[in-house]
Order: structure tokens, then C-alpha cells, then sequence
């Protein structure tokens, strides 16, 4: 399940990456625009204008940021200038499941971090807060209790 999250145009939950990416309908090879970068992808702004035209809600906004969850608790906050390049990778060369990063897996090839490369995205949302910044941040959202350190010490 990849859920999709719009501050202004509503939400929605894919199923698979290949329903996902269908709402873009124009897949192309991710060697093409990074070298290295394998499998099946769509382009991001495309499949971004393409699915919030279909969706309600006040016109006239831009997007701050796209921000990412992976499902290794890896979260990305990325500035909307950044994703000029920016592709999802969907699917394997042939047409088969990610093997590694499934379901989908986000690049970034111009941004400013090196989150060039997010793998598992199970949660976009697209904010519209300038207070997010400039420039990208990540990391991951695991938390450890000062207690869990201490007793791991005594083990």
C-alpha cells in the first residue's frame, strides 16, 4: 500500500506501484535519466499534474515539499524546486516487483542532500509550508529510549 497525502487536494491509497505509476501512463527506462539507476519509472511532476488534476480542491496553491516515509522509517523532506528530475522507479526492467527498495523507490538526481535515492516509499505527501526550508533533510524517525542504551550496555 503506498498512500499518497495532499495538503490541499485530498488523499488517496494505491494498492500496488504499478497502479500507482498507471496514473501517469508514460513509464520510460531510469538509466535513461540516471546513470546506474535500473528498472521501470515514471517522472514525478508528471505523475504529480497528472493525478491533482483529477482531484478537488482549492486551485492556485504550490507545493513547499514533497516529503517521504520509507518503510525503514527512513523519512525524506525535500523542496519542491528540487524534483525538476525527479523519478519513481516502479517496477523492474521486466515489469516484475522491486527486489530491492519495493514498492517504489524515489530519486532525486538534482537536489541539494544526498537523498539522492529513497527506497521502500510507502507514504508521499505533498506539503505547502515554506517553514520546511530550503534545502532538503533526512534521516531516520526511530527513536531510543535513554533506558533501552543503559540496559544494552549491561547485556
Amino acid at each position: 500500500m503506498i498512500n499518497v497525502v495532499d495538503d490541499w487536494k485530498g488523499s488517496a491509497a494505491f494498492a500496488s506501484a504499478g497502479e500507482l505509476a498507471g496514473v501517469s501512463g508514460e513509464p520510460f527506462a531510469a538509466g535513461s535519466r540516471m546513470e546506474g539507476a535500473t528498472g521501470n519509472a515514471i517522472d514525478w511532476r508528471h505523475w504529480y499534474e497528472t493525478w491533482s488534476a483529477g482531484k478537488k480542491g482549492e486551485g492556485g496553491h504550490q507545493p513547499t515539499h514533497l516529503q517521504v516515509w520509507a518503510s525503514d522509517e527512513f523519512q525524506a523532506t525535500i523542496p519542491w524546486h528540487e524534483l525538476r528530475d525527479a523519478f519513481i522507479v516502479f517496477e523492474q526492467e521486466d515489469g516484475q516487483p522491486l527486489s530491492k527498495g519495493y514498492p517504489i523507490r524515489l530519486y532525486v538526481p538534482n537536489g541539494s542532500s544526498e537523498c539522492l535515492n529513497v527506497k521502500s516509499v510507502i507514504r508521499l505527501r505533498i506539503a505547502y509550508d515554506p517553514v520546511l526550508g530550503e534545502t532538503a533533510t533526512y534521516g531516520f524517525l526511530n527513536t531510543i529510549e535513554p533506558e533501552q542504551l543503559l540496559l544494552s550496555r549491561r547485556t
